[in-house]
């Protein structure tokens, strides 16, 4: 009769143990149900002792079984949501621009290179295709290398007035001319300016040049 009693204690224990998680599926809880560790709210210890379900919209466990670090980003011009938004680190320029509802109709493409790494704080210029050709090419960037000369079209009065023998009112006068006659063809012509002749324009010759 021991035996007996002790079989049937034993088959109680193994049904009441068969009963102990009735809504898990698949080893996961339904909502509300305890887990085995004796917590609440659905969740399941992983093997690096994080949770089996994460709240909708959360990035991905990194390695450590943390989350993962997140970058903000900047995207502006030509795109249909301007914006600054959060991405997984280790992101590219594509994945951002579809954040912010992907390219506009005019935007130029050939100089955006989408498979750039992004970085924390970076902004994305997407620039449209009138703004793309107001730019210099970089062929009349290379051929016009910055050799400290004043470009007489484009040089402003401040400019001008730190060439030598040049004033405020020789300075207004080169500026009035060019309005007034177009874009200086050669150094020569501030000689029809008055108050610049030989004299003055020897002093400038060697620091002006018209491009």
């Amino acid at each position: 009769m021991f035996f007996a009693l002790a079989a049937g204690c034993a088959g109680r224990r193994m049904e009441e143990g068969s009963l102990l998680l009735p809504n898990a599926q698949d080893g996961v809880l339904e909502d509300g149900a305890d887990s085995p560790d004796g917590g609440e709210g659905g969740q399941s210890p992983d093997a690096s002792g994080g949770s089996s379900q994460r709240s909708q919209g959360s990035f991905a466990s990194g390695e450590d079984g943390g989350a993962a670090a997140v970058i903000y980003v900047q995207v502006a011009g030509a795109v249909h949501k301007p914006g600054v938004y959060e991405l997984p680190e280790g992101s590219r320029v594509f994945q951002a621009i579809e954040l912010a509802g992907g390219l506009a109709a005019d935007a130029q493409v050939k100089s955006l290179n989408q498979a750039a790494s992004l970085a924390d704080g970076e902004m994305i210029w997407v620039m449209t295709m009138e703004e793309a050709a107001a730019q210099p090419s970089q062929e009349a960037l290379d051929e016009s290398p910055d050799d400290g000369k004043v470009n007489l079209n484009t040089a402003t009065k401040e400019e001008l007035m730190g060439l030598p023998g040049i004033g405020e009112a020789k300075a207004a006068r080169i500026v009035a001319f060019r309005e007034e006659n177009g874009s200086f063809k050669q150094i020569e012509d501030l000689m029809k300016i008055e108050g610049i002749k030989e004299g003055v324009f020897s002093k400038i010759e060697d620091f002006v040049k018209v491009q």
